[in-house]
């Protein structure tokens, strides 16, 4: 049995446990739920697929990296639809269990836990703050997907800049981003299969953003000078992400965790 400072200590560097707390605070014996199902972590080398579409009865955890939705289009191009950003599911137990052409496939190198949808919907009926924050988390995502639409009518350089303030708040929402940057190792051709323009013209996009002194971007790291001007320039408002919940989520992950 852990100790109360133990446990404390290995929620606070648990990215799902962080997630899910802006749904509302966790109690000790959910947290610790939570802590036993994300255990058996491995560690898997980009640019590869997790979860075939057919495969319904696997969820998948991102504990680190980055992963993301797609599906390849008829003439072999891929559109991404969403990115997988630690504590975040590659699929929302709560929703239908029907098969899908989305795929799932690793940006980065991650940190992945197999979790079975039947492990996740026994906790929902064991713990009822699990169940109320895993409701919140699928609707968090449904938010994040139409804003995503919203965003395919913005030109391309506030697009982009969009983007780029939902990863850095979505990072910082589980400690894994300062209060003007974060660790992004996304590819410009992630970006432009997320935004859904040509691999060309994200490249005068960045330029664009870089120019305008509204970040910097270099070795893989994404630095914001002004972090209110680029909301203001991109139309972000955060509200839709609703990370309402504990305000010490968002302090930074312990050292070496």
């Amino acid at each position: 049995m852990l100790s109360p400072e133990a446990a404390c200590g290995r929620a606070l560097s648990n990215p799902f446990i962080r997630k899910l707390e802006h749904a509302g605070p966790l109690s000790p014996d959910e947290r610790q739920a939570l802590s036993r199902l994300t255990l058996d972590a491995r560690t898997l080398a980009a640019r590869q697929d997790i979860l075939p579409g057919q495969d319904v009865e696997r969820v998948y955890l991102v504990m680190s990296g980055i992963a993301c939705r797609y599906k390849t289009l008829f003439d072999g191009t891929r559109r991404i639809v969403s990115f997988v950003l630690p504590g975040d599911l590659c699929r929302i137990p709560p929703t239908s269990r029907q098969s899908s052409e989305w795929r799932v496939g690793l940006l980065t190198r991650c940190s992945v836990v197999d979790v079975s949808r039947a492990a996740l919907q026994e906790l929902m009926v064991r713990h009822p703050g699990l169940n109320r924050a895993l409701w919140w988390l699928a609707l968090a995502e449904l938010n994040r997907s139409r804003e995503w639409l919203v965003n395919d009518s913005r030109p391309g350089v506030q697009r982009l800049a969009h983007l780029l303030c939902e990863l850095l708040a979505c990072l910082q929402a589980v400690g894994l981003g300062e209060e003007n940057g974060c660790e992004l190792a996304l590819s410009q051709v992630d970006l432009a299969d997320a935004l859904g323009i040509s691999h060309v013209h994200i490249n005068r996009v960045l330029q664009s953003l870089r120019k305008q002194d509204l970040i910097v971007w270099q070795r893989h790291r994404l630095v914001v000078p002004d972090v209110e001007r680029l909301h203001d320039f991109a139309d972000f408002d955060p509200a839709y992400l609703d990370f309402g919940g504990l305000s010490t989520v968002i302090d930074p992950l312990p050292a070496g965790d």
